[in-house]
């Protein structure tokens, strides 16, 4: 491994980290002149590898991140709505980039309003960003895109600007985002480089990322230890403080279930035990989707063990995909095989028109070429084509359309709540 160092972290433009010094928050980027920029190195501070995610709640909070040298410089946000602009100020904190001498740089805003554009900016600096809040109420329509296995490639960036076009409220990435394989923090940080460019709709706002773990980004792949997943853990930690799985509750409408297959948490044991109580007490939400890397049901790995080693996906649909029926999980979205897969809805490993549906299997930037329906029954429908998913939610339904690289539509299906959902 190469350190990311001070140096080549500036000389490489990886945020290109000037002072900022504080100013008052009605200064915005249209009030500048090109002379006050030249003579302000703080003017032109704009971070690349900012991006947003989520710790918490995402109808009332936000979280700013980006990497960067450490600067005593002020580096707080200042934000406020786009309708009714009264800025208000909220502290950034540093915390270490693992195994490199830079600091992730890391803000939540609390206390917004639902359903709602804001616009944010970094001290003085010159510029403004955009972002929503997720809406309060599961009556409102809106969408957001997943996928998995990505890389710092081509065929990344292209899936980048397809999922930006369709204007998400966020993107899940389930595992192997960068393939920095928990050795490459300057692979991570290209990573976020790219998103960063390129996941920014038509409007302009920055599309939230939420992100679970898988085998690249970790040292060794399976059977880990947290440390062992440095550049990840580095910069989503808030949302995994002790655990590397955990539930994403927004509103009171859509409960996000994000696994871990096996990389640091085992799957039996505590996360199974986790997990069935996870979905038993979220029964009466209209959208209950779990994510994860590995798949239960592969598109291209082999189910079955040989060996003396498990098949791909066997520990899930002995441990999981129970819990999964039983609990009426609405679908599963998993990757880790690098082509475009849609079950059939199961029980058991067999079709059931009242089964569970999963999705997959995870080429963002990655391709193979996947098993046919013949030689997985299992299957409903497949192809070897870059893509990602865009997932409508519309009351109680959810459109699930599959987008190659190229706009191609893939595939369309719907899925519809199974569960008694609370009214009222």
């Amino acid at each position: 491994m190469s350190p990311l160092n001070r140096r080549s972290f500036l000389s490489t433009s990886l945020g290109g980290l000037a002072a900022a010094s504080a100013c008052h928050p009605s200064l915005l980027a249209q009030d500048s002149s090109s002379l006050a920029e030249a003579s302000n190195p703080a003017a032109s501070f704009a971070p690349d590898t900012l991006f947003l995610t989520w710790q918490r709640d995402p109808t009332s909070t936000i979280t700013i991140q980006w990497l960067g040298a450490e600067t005593s410089a002020d580096t707080s946000i200042q934000f406020a709505t786009l309708e009714a602009p009264v800025w208000q100020i909220a502290k950034t904190i540093t915390k270490p980039y693992t195994n490199t001498d830079l600091k992730v740089f890391r803000c939540e805003l609390t206390g917004l309003q639902p359903g709602q554009e804001y616009q944010f900016q970094i001290a003085n600096a010159a510029e403004v960003y955009r972002f929503r809040t997720m809406p309060g109420k599961a009556t409102d329509t809106f969408q957001f895109v997943s996928g998995g296995d990505s890389g710092v490639g081509l065929h990344a960036i292209n899936t980048n600007i397809l999922a930006a076009r369709q204007e998400p409220y966020f993107a899940l990435i389930a595992g192997d985002l960068a393939y920095d394989n928990g050795r490459s923090p300057e692979t991570f940080a290209k990573y976020l480089q790219n998103y960063h460019e390129h996941m920014i709709d038509a409007q302009g706002r920055l599309i939230p990322m939420v992100a679970a773990i898988g085998n690249h980004e970790v040292d060794g792949g399976y059977k880990r230890q947290r440390q062992d997943a440095p550049a990840y853990l580095s910069f989503f930690d808030g949302f995994y403080p002790e655990k590397t799985y955990g539930v994403l509750d927004i509103g009171d409408y859509l409960s996000l279930v994000v696994l871990d297959t096996d990389h640091i948490a085992p799957i039996a044991g505590e996360q199974t035990d986790w997990l069935r109580q996870t979905l038993a007490d979220r029964q009466e939400r209209p959208h209950l989707i779990v994510a994860n890397h590995v798949p239960a049901y592969p598109s291209y790995r082999s189910p079955q063990g040989a060996n003396d080693h498990l098949g791909t996906g066997e520990e899930q649909r002995k441990h999981w995909c129970p819990l999964f029926e039983q609990y009426n999980v609405d679908v599963v979205l998993e990757h880790h095989d690098h082509t475009f897969k849609r079950t059939h809805p199961l029980t058991n490993g067999l079709r059931d028109k009242h089964g569970v549906l999963y999705l997959g299997d995870g080429s963002w930037g990655q391709l193979r070429v996947p098993k046919t329906p013949e030689e997985r029954p299992y299957l409903a429908a497949v192809s070897s084509a870059y893509h990602m998913t865009v997932h409508r939610l519309e009351g109680d339904q959810r459109f699930h359309m599959a987008m190659e690289q190229s706009g191609k539509i893939a595939d369309v299906c719907m899925t519809t709540s199974k569960r008694p959902a609370k009214r009222g």
